[in-house]
This record gives structure tokens, sequence and C-alpha cells, in this order.
């Protein structure tokens, strides 16, 4: 394990290939420009999130999952808590939940961050594209300005809340 915490770790999700599911790099892109002179910033963008990202969990004092949702409405912007709280003992398959990234950092390092939020997009469209739907558009500046007031909070105090 690295031997200093980062201090707010963002984690972002999605292929920047399928429409609105590249919400999440492309938020990550942002994030890290905006906050690049920040000590204690890591960013990292993935197509999936992967079980090898428990130990990069388990080595921050806050973490910030960002992703698109095909589950809400599309241009819906959402952050909330997220637990490590889970039924399931680990991940079945080589894609992971932030939920069950949290449970598989607690039980094979034994710690968690000190907060953990998911930011969420809802998806218009996955289809093939490079380009975002009016909807996730339009959801752009809201998304930024919450990413920027959650990371700001967590590099000031990695305990509170959003």
């Amino acid at each position: 394990m690295k031997p200093s915490r980062d201090r707010c770790l963002i984690l972002g999700c999605g292929n920047t290939l399928r429409g609105d599911d590249g919400v999440g790099p492309w938020l990550c892109a942002w994030v890290e420009r905006r906050f690049a002179s920040e000590p204690g910033m890591r960013v990292i963008a993935r197509q999936q999130w992967t079980p090898d990202l428990a130990e990069e969990i388990a080595a921050a004092e806050s973490v910030i999952f960002v992703d698109c949702s095909v589950a809400v409405a599309p241009g819906s912007v959402h952050l909330d808590d997220v637990s490590s709280n889970t039924t399931e003992t680990a991940p079945a398959t080589h894609a992971c939940s932030a939920q069950e990234l949290l449970a598989l950092a607690r039980e094979l390092y034994g710690t968690v961050p000190q907060r953990s939020l998911l930011l969420t997009v809802g998806a218009g469209s996955t289809e093939l594209g490079e380009g975002f739907s009016a909807p996730v558009e339009d959801a752009l500046v809201e998304a930024r300005q919450l990413l920027g007031r959650a990371v700001l909070r967590q590099l000031a105090n990695p305990g509170s809340t959003a």
C-alpha cells in the first residue's frame, strides 16, 4: 500500500464511445484540470471499476465515484453517500459497483475512506457515439458544480458531509 494517503480520490467509470456512458471519464478529465494544483488529489478514469481499485480506495481518506445511471431520469444529477455495507461477500465478475469496491477494500485492507460519495448523471443514450444526449449536455454544469463542491469539502476535511 502507498505510504501517504490521497486526501481525495476520484474514480470515474464509463465508455467514451457509448454516448452518455462517457460522462464519468468526462467529469474526471474536468476535475483533474480544475484541481491540478491541489496536493492530495488523485483521479482515475476507467471503462469499468475492477477489484484492483480496492487498494487505491483503502489508501484514500475520501473517495468520490462518478458514473452515469440508466436507472434515473436522463440528465438528473445525484450525489449520495455510499457505504461498504453489502450482503455480497465479493464481486462475482471483473466489474464492480462502488459499494462492492468499498466492501472489498474493507475485507482485503481492513479500512475504507472516511467519506465515500457517488455522483451519478442519468443517461439518455448509451448508443455508439462520442457525444452526449441533450439532457446530459444540459446537466454538465450542475454535475461540475456538485463535483467541484464535493472535492473542495473533501480536500478541506475528508470526513465532512457533502
